[in-house]
């Protein structure tokens, strides 16, 4: 009988059928991501979760975490919403949960565009060639109207100003963004 050397040994214990062991410190990782996953999932309304195609007993779950109000039950339940997750198809919920936050991001990108126009509208005659040439259709007769009141509050008296031109503005651009 010879003796093999240990990393022989090694070599045919990863070559073989036994799986390959995650750490403590990984397993505690993808646990931890898929209870926030669960916890984003919270947010999801029942028509978006059924749609999702997770198991019932996750479902239920998730509905009976919104009810609890008692931080300790709350955790509690989070926990096991994770545990109930290991055994689940996950893709299509962090597909659900991507795909709510990017709708948030272009939600906030289409605010802030909306409001450097307003802004570039009252401060350059200019912008409202422009805006129309940026958002075809748009009444230039209205815009210049919306505009000219807009500058009028601005230069009245801080006490004096009411803000409805710079919401009418606001209001106008942002429909003509749906539709540009």
């Amino acid at each position: 009988m010879t003796a093999r050397p240990a990393a022989d040994a090694t070599a045919d214990r990863r070559d073989g059928a036994a799986p390959e062991r995650r750490s403590k410190t990984k397993r505690k990782a993808e646990s931890h991501d898929l209870q926030a996953l669960g916890e984003s999932l919270l947010e999801l309304g029942d028509d978006h979760l059924a749609s999702l195609g997770l198991d019932e007993a996750l479902v239920d779950a998730i509905r009976a975490a919104r009810k609890m109000r008692s931080h300790e039950a709350r955790r509690r339940q989070l926990q096991l919403i994770g545990k109930l997750m290991r055994s689940a198809d996950v893709e299509l919920a962090r597909g659900a949960i991507a795909e709510r936050q990017l709708g948030r991001a272009r939600d906030s990108l289409a605010l802030h565009e909306a409001e450097r126009w307003r802004a570039e509208l009252i401060a350059d005659d200019a912008a409202t060639t422009r805006f129309a040439q940026a958002h075809a259709g748009a009444d230039l007769q209205q815009l210049r109207s919306l505009v000219r009141n807009a500058r009028k509050d601005a230069a009245g008296a801080p006490a004096q100003r009411s803000g409805r031109a710079f919401r009418e503005l606001f209001r106008f651009i942002r429909e003509r963004q749906g539709n540009g």
